[in-house]
């Protein structure tokens, strides 16, 4: 018996969730590491079977999409294992979905379906905002009261597991709470944050951090979710730090750790958790340019880690940076050592993977001898580039 002839008997055999279940958790892990030896034949098979459009990727139902709208500006694609302070995994939703919809609230969850499917019929998308808030207060009572025992949280870990293998599956439940019970005081802030911010100067910066001040006093158990929303905002992820850098009286990790957006750190060492999935993926799909982008990236966002904060490497942040930066390392040597030279020469790993020229030097000296006149340590690099 050839393979495909095993591949589509087992698939025969499973029931449609299940194939469902199984194509969306294929896709998740895919995202995560960028190829699935032998998983080509399957994916392909359940793509034509749920992907009538042909797209390669889930695309959620109107009736769960307008539940999870408010979640929407915190999503992050890929499936890191990692805490994602403020953040939800979007490949999370389809298992969380399944699990409302068949285990929590079956027969309220029918009817709200039904009900959504009949006004984007009528197209009434108002109505339908409408009919899913109300769902979404339900939904937010019923997992207070079943999360609210050992037993309910163990049930319910176990009947999310039989939708996805993802480990942050439970916990981004957890934050979907969160976030539906003060959805309005986050959505209130989310409007009167800035559209962009290109330069987090200091008067940006005083004024996002009254914002956040007020917030948090009302809101304390959002604020990771608040913050991501600043992060949103940022055209330079690291930026988000200068929140607790500049509420410091020192520069120290101790100082930046005892202020009240302490996180900020460790919502950036999020983000290079992801660029590190990121590059992954672009490596192993040979995509060259791209990998060289989000590795520079990386390279810049830990340069400015190490001389904004002092004494890191002897902090948690330092050594859960130095991990990372150490399997940024192991990556790119792993992958590149398969490229021909003229591949790895536009890369450039060896260039960007050394922090330690005369240059750099004297960035990290001007930096620390004066904070962030243009820009500092970045102001410094160009200059001294240009002569």
């Amino acid at each position: 018996m050839t393979m495909p002839d095993r591949i589509q008997q087992f698939l025969q055999r499973l029931t449609p969730l299940t194939r469902s279940s199984l194509l969306t958790e294929l896709e998740r892990l895919e995202a995560c590491d960028g190829e699935l030896p032998g998983c080509a034949e399957i994916l392909a098979k359940l793509r034509a079977e749920f992907r009538k459009d042909g797209s390669t990727q889930d695309r959620i139902n109107n009736p769960s999409r307008f539940f999870f709208a408010p979640l929407e500006p915190l999503l992050v694609e890929g499936a890191p294992e990692h805490a994602n302070f403020g953040r939800i995994q979007r490949g999370s939703l389809a298992a969380i979905w399944e699990w409302i919809s068949r285990d929590l609230l079956p027969t309220m969850a029918r009817d709200y379906i039904k009900k959504i499917d009949e006004l984007i019929l009528a197209n009434h998308p108002r109505e339908a905002r409408q009919v899913a808030a109300t769902f979404q207060i339900k939904v937010v009572k019923y997992l207070e009261n079943t999360l609210r025992s050992p037993e309910g949280v163990n049930q319910t870990q176990k009947k999310l597991a039989a939708y996805t293998a993802s480990r942050a599956a439970y916990s981004d439940l957890t934050k979907m709470l969160l976030v539906l019970r003060e959805h309005r005081a986050l959505a209130k802030l989310d409007a009167a944050l800035p559209a962009r911010i290109d330069k987090f100067e200091d008067a940006r910066v005083a004024k996002v951090t009254a914002l956040l001040d007020t917030f948090r006093k009302k809101h304390p158990e959002v604020l990771p979710f608040a913050l991501a929303l600043v992060a949103g905002r940022l055209k330079t992820s690291w930026h988000l730090i200068r929140l607790a850098t500049k509420a410091a009286p020192s520069k120290n990790a101790s100082d930046i750790a005892a202020t009240p957006y302490a996180i900020t750190v460790s919502m950036v060492l999020d983000r290079l958790e992801d660029n590190r999935s990121a590059l992954r993926v672009a490596l192993r799909s040979n995509r060259i340019l791209v990998s060289k982008e989000i590795l520079k990236h990386i390279y810049d966002t830990e340069y400015a880690l190490q001389v904004r904060i002092d004494q890191l490497q002897q902090s948690e942040w330092g050594v859960r940076l130095n991990d990372l930066m150490n399997s940024v390392r192991t990556l790119v040597e792993e992958e590149v050592a398969r490229f021909p030279d003229n591949v790895r020469h536009v890369l450039g790993a060896r260039r960007l993977l050394s922090h330690q020229s005369l240059t750099d030097r004297l960035t990290y000296l001007a930096w620390k001898g004066r904070d962030a006149v243009n820009d500092g340590a970045a102001y410094c690099k160009k200059l001294i580039g240009q002569t």
